[in-house]
């Protein structure tokens, strides 16, 4: 299992391999590090289906659990992840949206699993962080998107 002090848990229904592969070879710094299967029946599997994923999202240590339907992802968990510019944030919105998940508001949006992501230009970030007149002209505009649009959050930014 994990060497590390803190790792993630993300409960899947029977696809943990899958999801992890598939962020794997989206996100940088991101792999697979081990598979680990049952060695014996469990409630929702039986022995030598895979029980746990390691893997790693954009250097984030994730462990993947087949645990069963019981439990979904829901919006109270979300990966966050920074964007330089409109071509990268295209890039992840596209991967995800594209490969069976769904868009959702502000930049959110939802993988095939389930599971949410946030996909936040920098430009978002920093802009908000001003406060003031700037970050409730970049706020309004950001209200009114899915994908974030790098060019209106510049545009709001300037008035």
């Amino acid at each position: 299992m994990a060497k590390h002090k803190n790792t993630i848990c993300l409960w899947y229904d029977k696809d943990a391999e899958a999801a992890a592969r598939f962020y794997a070879e989206v996100f940088p710094d991101s792999h697979v590090s081990a598979v680990h299967r049952a060695p014996g029946d469990y409630p929702s599997g039986k022995a030598g289906d895979v029980l746990t994923v390691e893997f790693t999202v954009c250097g984030i240590p994730c462990i993947g659990l087949n645990g069963g339907p019981m439990f979904t992802h829901n919006e109270s968990f979300s990966f966050q992840i920074a964007t330089d510019d409109q071509a990268e944030t295209d890039r992840y919105w596209n991967a995800i949206v594209g490969n069976g998940g769904q868009e959702s508001a502000c930049g959110w949006c939802k993988d095939k699993w389930g599971l949410s992501w946030q996909i936040t230009p920098h430009v978002l970030t920093n802009a908000m962080a001003e406060g003031g007149e700037v970050a409730k002209r970049v706020f309004a505009a950001m209200m009114t998107m899915h994908k974030i649009d790098v060019a209106a959050i510049e545009a709001a930014r300037r008035g």
